[in-house]
């Protein structure tokens, strides 16, 4: 199945992925920090097991970073 991962077109070898399968597919690290926008909409994390991909499909991971402080000075 072709999918286009972060941007990426991508052959997925297996049929009947959910997004929680692609997340271990494609060793997701910390998949619990991850949001997932799938065809332009961000999925909520309730939704990645029934969630399942299709030919064609486009999927983002994204990736929220936090931290750092910010010096004045």
């Amino acid at each position: 199945m072709k999918l286009t991962i972060n941007g990426n077109e991508e052959i997925v070898d297996k049929t009947d992925i959910t997004i929680s399968d692609l997340l271990v597919i494609k060793s997701v690290k910390m998949p619990e920090m991850v949001s997932v926008e799938y065809n332009g909409d961000i999925l909520d994390r309730s939704q990645f097991d029934q969630t399942t991909l299709s030919e064609g499909d486009k999927v983002e991971f994204i990736y929220f970073m936090g931290g750092g402080s910010l010096l004045n000075g």
